[in-house]
């Protein structure tokens, strides 16, 4: 997948790190942040390490440029970026959450929304199925999570009936790779890049920047 810079709309021609079996967390960072609000943070974080998930966020890093670029960045190099609605979030907060959650969204991510019982959800996002938060979340949660490994079975499967298509296959390749962490999808990348006459392109390109997962 080619991946656009945000800030001048070229495209990316470095390699993104990938961090496998990690979830983007969008939410209510600066203080003050309301307990409920953090309540649902502790939750989620707590569900996804008994699923062998780390949590990371906006704040996790710090790089002394952009902090737009860094965000794009951080979603790339993930599986998961969960979205948190709350009534208590200021709106120009929820509405950085939506951005983002638009763009994990927009880089084939799998993303979900955790709302809070009051909390009302813009038009745009009516369809999306969301988790609330409320006694059943925790096992809700989990039931999700649970659901990525089939969904990255799928994914590998779909990479490996795609005919004459090695760029799409290996993109297929590496959303398996960043939900599960498995090496050998990495190997399958590699080799399928082989196969197709594509090892000796330039480092920069596309089909090296998609296999250097």
């Amino acid at each position: 997948m080619i991946i656009y810079n945000p800030l001048d709309g070229d495209a990316i021609t470095t390699t993104i790190k990938s961090m496998p079996r990690h979830a983007f967390l969008m939410t209510r960072l600066g203080l003050p942040i309301p307990q409920e609000v953090e309540k649902i943070r502790n939750a989620i974080t707590a569900v996804c390490y008994n699923h062998g998930y780390t949590i990371i966020d906006a704040s996790t890093q710090i790089t002394g440029r952009d902090f737009l670029l860094k965000i794009w960045k951080q979603i790339a190099s993930v599986p998961l970026a969960i979205g948190v609605c709350h009534e208590a979030i200021p709106h120009t907060t929820q509405s950085n959450i939506y951005y983002e959650f638009g763009v994990a969204q927009a880089l084939g991510k799998e993303s979900i929304i955790i709302k809070s019982p009051n909390a009302e959800i813009p038009s745009d996002f009516v369809r999306t199925e969301y988790l609330e938060f409320n006694d059943y979340f925790d096992e809700r949660f989990a039931a999700y999570l649970n659901g990525l490994d089939e969904q990255a079975e799928h994914y590998e499967t779909m990479a490996d009936q795609l005919d004459r298509n090695p760029v799409l296959s290996i993109d297929y390749l590496k959303r398996a790779f960043l939900i599960t962490g498995e090496d050998r999808l990495r190997e399958k990348a590699e080799q399928l890049l082989m196969e197709a006459g594509l090892g000796e392109r330039a480092k920069n390109s596309v089909e090296q920047i998609a296999a250097s997962f």
